[in-house]
């Protein structure tokens, strides 16, 4: 004679995976091959301006989900600090911020990016200003722009 044990029933949830769960993924997947892009690639300048780029998308995508929980983008004078502590008024904002990092991002040559809010080419701007820090220049010293970016 043989034992059969009983059948256990379980719900199956099929929600799947949020569009902000994705683009959490896809930011930590980038800012690991930014990681590796030095040791890979061997060439340090394009490795910084490609991690400028990946920083910026984190940005934007934390800009975004931060829209999304108060309605508006952080305005220039809160600037990128918004996204860590919470500016005076607004409610809604996220217990323990949009950064994964307690510290704003500098890009990769040290400077703070600039964020403009209203920007000059879509609800905001952020830029590094390369290797130099200052407006403008070729190769390492070009500016990295949100807008710019595919």
């Amino acid at each position: 004679m043989f034992f059969r044990a009983p059948e256990h029933t379980r719900r199956i949830n099929n929600k799947g995976f949020t569009l902000i769960e994705l683009m959490v993924v896809i930011v930590i997947l980038s800012i690991l091959a930014v990681y590796m892009a030095p040791r890979l690639i061997g060439r340090d300048d394009q490795a910084r301006q490609l991690r400028a780029r990946v920083d910026i998308e984190a940005l934007e995508t934390a800009l975004k989900i931060y829209r999304l929980d108060t309605g508006t983008y952080p305005t220039t004078q809160q600037g990128l600090e918004a996204l860590i502590e919470q500016p005076e008024g607004v409610t809604n904002w996220r217990d323990g911020g949009y950064l994964d990092k307690k510290r704003l991002l500098n890009d990769p040559w040290g400077n703070e990016y600039v964020y403009l809010s209203p920007g000059t080419h879509g609800d905001f701007d952020i830029i590094s200003y390369g290797a130099d820090g200052q407006p403008g220049g070729e190769g390492v010293n070009a500016d990295i722009r949100s807008w710019e970016l595919e």
